[in-house]
Order: structure tokens, then sequence, then C-alpha cells
């Protein structure tokens, strides 16, 4: 009876002492959930009007933690939409249109971010995609931006806009506002093909503010 008895007992033990891992676990993963959205939205306020867009950060969370940074310190104000690459003032032969904007400030860079590939992320670069600009891998930062105009798939993981067929690190997309990008797509820049202001929006423009909404 008393070993019977022990052995019941060490069994309830062990079911409580179960019962609370469980609802601790539960209780990180719920946390963990929300901490970490698997979707976070912001809105940049451009001189030319707003642009919305869905971060994807379950899908990108390198870069998406980098480019919410940017966001939540508020290094975007001050910052500008300076570049515009379309038909008519891309010299390479694999042309692409596109918008590039973000910090303006050299000071205001955070450290270089690790490259996250399309083959990685599942992202691809279609109309209204984010990406981050780069040179060679682990030099992009998030406060260089540009957004997709029309899909550009020579910019995903094996295109060959850069030669090292690594891509581009797209991370968001637009889900409102793809009007004012278009706009600022069109604007005049600084010089004509051949020059080195031919890419350069004349005057760049100014990004407001950039803030987490409900958008």
């Amino acid at each position: 009876m008393t070993n019977r008895t022990c052995g019941l007992s060490d069994g309830i033990s062990r079911r409580h002492a179960l019962a609370r891992m469980v609802s601790v676990v539960a209780g990180l993963m719920v946390h963990t959930t929300e901490a970490r959205p698997r979707q976070v939205s912001v809105r940049l306020e451009t001189g030319m009007g707003s642009i919305d867009v869905v971060v994807e950060c379950s899908q990108a969370p390198i870069t998406s933690a980098d480019f919410l940074k940017y966001v939540d310190r508020r290094l975007f104000e001050g910052g500008a939409m300076y570049r515009t690459v379309r038909p008519d003032n891309d010299p390479g032969p694999i042309k692409i249109d596109v918008i590039q904007g973000g910090v303006t400030d050299e000071n205001k860079f955070l450290p270089k971010i690790p490259h996250e590939p399309t083959s990685v992320t599942g992202l691809r670069h279609r109309d209204g995609t984010v990406s981050v600009g780069r040179n060679a891998p682990g030099t992009g930062t998030a406060g260089a931006f540009f957004i997709c105009i029309g899909d550009q798939p020579e910019l995903d993981f094996g295109g060959r806009r850069n030669p090292d067929g690594q891509g581009f690190a797209a991370f968001a997309r637009v889900v409102s506002g793809m009007e004012v990008v278009r706009e600022i797509w069109k604007q005049k820049t600084e010089g004509s093909l051949g020059s080195a202001g031919a890419q350069v929006i004349a005057p760049p423009v100014p990004i407001l503010s950039a803030h987490r909404c409900n958008c």
C-alpha cells in the first residue's frame, strides 16, 4: 500500500509539473508571438504624399528589424527619396524601374546587416516591393531602400542586375500610395543619360516622417 500510494503521489506530482511546464511554454509562445509580429505596417510621409508599406517580419527578419530601427528611432526624418531609375537614365544592359531613398545624413546610418536573399525569404521583387540597396553582400542597410515600379525579377536571387547573382533583400511591399511612388519615379533629374546626376532627383523628395501605423 505504501509503495502504491507513493507511486500515485509521484504520478500526480509529475502530472502537475508537466501541466505547469506546458502552461509556461504556452505563455512564452504567446509572448514571443506578441513580441515578434508577422507583419508591421509603416507609413512614409513624403513631400508628395503618403506611402503605406507592410513589413514582412517573419519572412525577412534581419532586414525588417533593421528597417524598423530606422523607423522607431526616427532616423528617416530629414531624409529623402533621392534617386529614380528608369529606361531613359539607366545605362546598364539589365534595366530596372525603381526609386530609392532613405537617410541622407551619413551620421545617421546604422551598422551594415547580413544579406538576406530572396532564395531564403521566399519574397520576390514585384510591383511595389520594398528592398535594400547594396554593393557586396553584407554592405546593405535599410537606411537606403528602394521601391520597385513593376515586376523586377532581375533583382531576385539569380537575377542579372548584380553580377554576383545574389540579388537584393526584399522585405516589404507597398499597400497604398503607389501613385505617389510613380510620381516620384517620373521626377526630373539633375542630368541626362551618361552624366553623374542622371538618376539624382532634382530636387529630392523629402521624407517628412516614418512611423508604425494601423494602415
